[in-house]
């Protein structure tokens, strides 16, 4: 799911960054996530700080699936999409 829309910026892409150990402003300088709006920074922040507790270090090339936590789909600073409420 996209949560930079300014810079199409997605999870997944965010959390590969995180896993290889990088810190939010690392990632932030990097893929340029909340650095225009600033809408997607909470959201940002989110998926760094749970990909960071359950997964301390993974290579950047290394694809895998990302399940967020309910606390973060379920924010108001998560979109919510039609696909979504299905």
């Amino acid at each position: 799911m996209i949560v930079c829309v300014c810079h199409r910026v997605s999870d997944r892409e965010i959390a590969r960054h995180a896993r290889a150990g990088m810190s939010f402003d690392e990632i932030q300088m990097e893929l340029g996530v909340a650095t225009q709006c600033g809408q997607c920074e909470g959201c940002a922040r989110d998926v760094v700080a749970q990909c960071c507790g359950s997964h301390p270090v993974a290579a950047l090339h290394r694809e895998s699936t990302v399940h967020l936590d309910s606390s973060i789909t379920e924010s108001r600073a998560w979109p919510q999409s039609p696909l979504a409420a299905a």
